[in-house]
């Protein structure tokens, strides 16, 4: 992975386990521009990767800021984070990459869950100046929990529903949606019983769903891995690919260059365009009509339909 060194200018407790960290490019000067939605991959300890979503003002070239949920029972990247890395330190951090960009509306529906709220916290700041209708449900496991609270209702306390689990249960997605029109742009980040849940709803109103994961989408027990050649463009190498191996596993082993990062399908990093052959997506980054397309895979995750599956390396 290409990566930019950034110093940690100031760190900033924003909710229960929850902290921000503002980054600066280690020689100064700007760092890559970015919208509403995008994230960065952050190499922690032990060569961890991990991605988060930018929360800062995309007007501000000087610095990134993220939020960061502690984890006690993940890869231990968050851990890393809260607890080795302080004001003054140095990351290496790489992109920013948007798989989750704003589209125009004059409506828009939100709905967050936990840390979810960090890649919707600066759509909401641009669609409120731009002037647009819009309206919050979020939520998290208690107030304390619930990142940014203040910051939101100050840009409108009255488009803003803060629901903590503990007093208010499950986000009432129907009520949420009741009167959204198929115009409505919907945008939903959070845990996956969220996310399959506003897919669910979404899907029997007629009402395009947009979304971002942090872990992977459920497949349930029934896929099947079948044997398949991978052939490269440029080469013409044909290389197997056998049940239990994923297509990066096999392009790294024969010396082929493909940038990879979280090996989970829900970064984009090994998005690969694909020139032959039926894709069977697995991913959790591209859209049911961008997956339908069949021109291009994440081979982190994604396998192929048919015997031989051309991609452009």
């Amino acid at each position: 992975m290409t990566g930019l060194d950034v110093v940690v200018g100031r760190r900033t407790t924003v909710a229960l386990d929850v902290i921000e960290f503002e980054l600066r490019p280690a020689g100064g000067g700007e760092l890559p521009a970015w919208e509403p939605g995008a994230h960065i991959d952050v190499v922690t300890g032990a060569g961890i990767v991990r991605q988060y979503s930018l929360c800062g003002d995309p007007a501000d070239r000087t610095s990134y800021r993220i939020a960061v949920l502690r984890q006690p029972g993940g890869r231990g990247g968050s851990t890393w984070l809260h607890e080795r890395l302080h004001e003054g330190d140095h990351v290496v951090i790489s992109g920013p990459r948007n798989h989750f960009p704003l589209e125009a509306g004059a409506r828009y529906v939100f709905l967050a869950g936990g840390i979810g709220i960090t890649p919707l916290l600066t759509m909401i700041r641009r669609v409120a100046a731009d002037g647009a209708d819009w309206a919050l449900h979020y939520g998290g496991r208690t107030r304390a929990s619930m990142a940014y609270a203040d910051a939101l209702r100050a840009v409108d306390p009255g488009k803003v529903r803060l629901l903590p689990f503990d007093e208010c249960g499950l986000i009432d997605l129907a009520a949420a949606l009741d009167e959204v029109s198929p115009e409505t742009q919907v945008y939903c980040c959070g845990p996956e019983p969220l996310i399959a849940a506003a897919e669910a709803e979404c899907g029997r109103r007629g009402v395009r769903l947009h979304t971002e994961r942090f872990t992977p989408k459920q497949f349930g027990s029934s896929l099947v891995d079948t044997p398949f050649t991978v052939r490269i463009a440029s080469t013409g190498a044909r290389l197997a690919v056998p049940p239990g191996r994923t297509i990066v596993d096999v392009l790294i082993e024969a010396g082929v260059d493909v940038l990879t990062s979280c090996e989970e399908g829900t970064c984009g990093t090994c998005e690969t365009a694909v020139l032959g052959g039926v894709p069977d997506h697995r991913d959790s980054v591209l859209t049911e009509d961008e997956q339908a397309a069949g021109d291009r895979i994440l081979p982190c995750v994604s396998r192929s339909r048919t015997a031989e599956l051309v991609l452009d390396l």
